[in-house]
């Protein structure tokens, strides 16, 4: 079976692919350099896949700099540093990308066409989507609606889209202890919004903050190198 997965590099795509070669699943990789700040994430992806032993892993380049709207994409809007998990869900964040996950969907939609494959994983979960419009179970409701009705496949009867979001009703803590059960080399991953030069993760931004909670909750220290010692316990 092949399925198309949407690796970012971060820590949710990477545990969602070792969730999906687990599942039996021959996997085609899509990175999507989109603007972002830094390319930290890009070549945590190249690894990542290397680690997966995907079939074929694509990049595509599709510049949403040029928009901006951003603090991920525009230099001048600063990333959020410092926020508590209530403040982080009580509204949409500047690090929101307009429209994003809809645009990343239909590339991956248009990739899963040309290669016969079905299935579409990609990394979102509940922490998320308290904060971002298209993180929801609705969204992916919709959008998988419209890909079997938008696509000579679906048309045909050929191919039935599913989207699979393993992770989205996963805490943080459950996503770390479910890709340490299946091998996840978390080293390889990046996770930061705001990245120091020689790619040190800040610890701070709203990216950081989450994924250290996640790790002190499944009770695993995290592997990555942060620019300041952090209490890990």
């Amino acid at each position: 079976m092949n399925a198309v997965l949407l690796l970012s590099g971060g820590l949710d795509s990477t545990t969602v692919g070792a969730i999906a070669k687990s599942q039996g699943f021959d996997l085609y990789a899509l990175t999507v350099s989109y603007g972002q700040r830094h390319a930290f994430e890009l070549e945590a992806a190249r690894r990542g896949a290397t680690a997966l032993g995907v079939v074929r892993h694509e990049f595509l380049d599709v510049n949403l700099a040029q928009f901006g709207g951003s603090a991920l994409t525009t230099p001048t809007i600063p990333v959020p540093h410092g926020r508590s998990e209530e403040t982080m869900g009580s509204d949409i964040p500047v690090t929101y990308v307009p429209a994003r996950n809809t645009i990343l969907l239909s590339l991956a939609l248009a990739f899963s066409e040309t290669i016969g494959a079905e299935d579409i994983f990609l990394g979102i979960n509940h922490v998320d989507y308290s904060g971002y419009p298209d993180c929801r179970p609705e969204f992916l409701r919709a959008f998988e609606a419209l890909a079997n009705l938008a696509t000579k496949g679906g048309v045909e009867g050929t191919l039935k889209t599913k989207i699979h979001a393993p992770l989205l009703h996963m805490s943080k803590g459950e996503i770390v202890r479910e890709g340490v059960r299946l091998g996840v080399d978390y080293s390889l991953t990046h996770t930061c919004y705001d990245p120091r030069e020689d790619g040190a993760s800040c610890g701070e931004c709203d990216a950081c903050l989450l994924r250290l909670a996640g790790f002190r909750e499944a009770g695993v220290v995290d592997p990555l190198r942060y620019a300041t010692p952090l209490p890990r316990d």
